[in-house]
């Protein structure tokens, strides 16, 4: 009897186990569950109205920054994660995920564009700039003040960047460009672990476009919304602009580019640069004509078409008249040449010879379009003064 109740009590006290081992078991199952179930971090996706070349998506913690088209005919495209170093610390992911992992406290930048120079100025972060290759080529008062307090290092040129300097410099990020994706200092950057971010707004079809990448930046530097307010302002002056353009009363016609060894380079009626002419609502004499690249002409070819041209604008670049004919007596054939009606922005140049327009050009095609509009039609724009466009010398 004795042992029949203590095998009772032993087996009461296994079934009384097994409930608790099971219930213990549910609860984690449904614990795990819960952890399952929780919704994704919420994804606040880029909205560009005109850039194509990239994309970020932010998930609350950490964003992603892919760049779609770097070059022309990319097959490749990049992504980068973005997150705090407190988050990083602690986040997992695939080592072969991204191309580079950024902070999201910027410190020291180098870039290697002047067009990227108007970005940092306009979200007031110039000060985290501390190399550039090829200085002279900056005009901005404010980063040349940088420069000439030893702030910005000289890197040499983009084609060969002193990589000795650059990594003394030991920057957080360096924001480069690429033609066709071949460029050996920039592996050799990656490899000490610094990311390079290839910028591709010089690939984007249209002004605007361009001008859309200050987004970039502003992801970069945790200013989104700054970047937006800025875009949204400089879209804005750029409609206006090509509305005030829309009511004048004649089109004159327009010749732009100029002869390198006997042919003749102009922009295509699809260029940005025919978008501008179109928006200033001029005659351009090749607006329809389209492709990749400039068109390449024969002198005889542009003679027949636009020696009688109003205008002529950007004779690649010569600064002068007595520039243009020494070079070639042809140009003499022309009229807007006889008739001093040519204009250029290769004379606009910061203290060093840097010519504004390749560095403000690409950020504001607000003024681009206005210095056009100012040209072609002076009784717009009444008050305005060309900012990098004027008749040569």
């Amino acid at each position: 009897m004795k042992n029949h109740n203590c095998i009772k009590s032993l087996m009461l006290h296994i079934k009384t186990c097994l409930i608790l081992l099971l219930f213990i078991i549910s609860f984690s199952c449904k614990d795990n569950t819960s952890k399952e179930e929780l919704p994704n971090p919420e994804i606040k996706a880029s909205k560009l109205k005109y850039a194509k070349g990239f994309m970020f998506e932010d998930y609350s913690n950490y964003k992603v920054l892919t760049i779609k088209n770097p070059w022309p005919e990319a097959k490749k495209t990049y992504k980068y994660l973005i997150a705090s170093k407190e988050q990083l610390a602690v986040m997992t992911y695939p080592s072969d995920a991204y191309d580079g992992v950024i902070t999201n406290t910027i410190e020291k930048l180098v870039v290697t564009s002047t067009t990227h120079i108007p970005a940092l100025e306009l979200l007031g972060v110039e000060q985290t700039l501390v190399g550039f290759p090829g200085v002279d080529y900056i005009s901005s008062e404010k980063t040349r003040k940088r420069i000439d307090d030893g702030l910005v290092r000289e890197l040499g040129k983009n084609e060969g960047i002193n990589t000795e300097v650059l990594l003394e410099l030991n920057p957080d990020v360096v924001i480069g460009f690429g033609v066709d994706g071949v460029n050996k200092t920039f592996e050799t950057i990656k490899k000490s672990g610094i990311s390079v971010i290839y910028n591709g707004d010089w690939v984007e079809s249209s002004a605007l476009a361009k001008a859309e990448w200050i987004k970039f930046f502003g992801v970069l530097f945790n200013k989104e919304k700054e970047a937006d307010s800025i875009f949204n302002t400089i879209e804005s002056d750029y409609l206006e602009a090509k509305k005030i353009a829309a009511n004048a009363k004649k089109q004159p016609t327009v010749l732009s580019g100029a002869m390198h060894r006997d042919v003749w380079y102009l922009p295509n009626g699809s260029s940005p640069e025919a978008q501008f002419l179109k928006d200033a609502n001029v005659n351009y004499l090749w607006s329809d004509t389209s492709g990749n690249g400039s068109l390449a002409l024969s002198f005889e070819v542009v003679l027949e078409k636009a020696q009688h041209a109003d205008i002529w604008l950007s004779p690649s670049y010569y600064s002068s008249y007595k520039q243009l004919e020494e070079v070639s007596e042809l140009y003499t054939n022309f009229d807007a040449f006889n008739n001093k009606s040519i204009y250029s922005f290769v004379n606009t140049t910061g203290a060093t010879g840097g010519v504004l327009y390749y560095e403000l050009g690409t950020a504001r095609p607000d003024l681009v379009l206005k210095d056009l509009i100012k040209i072609c039609h002076p009784d717009l724009l009444e008050h305005y003064t060309p900012h990098f466009f004027k008749p040569l010398n």
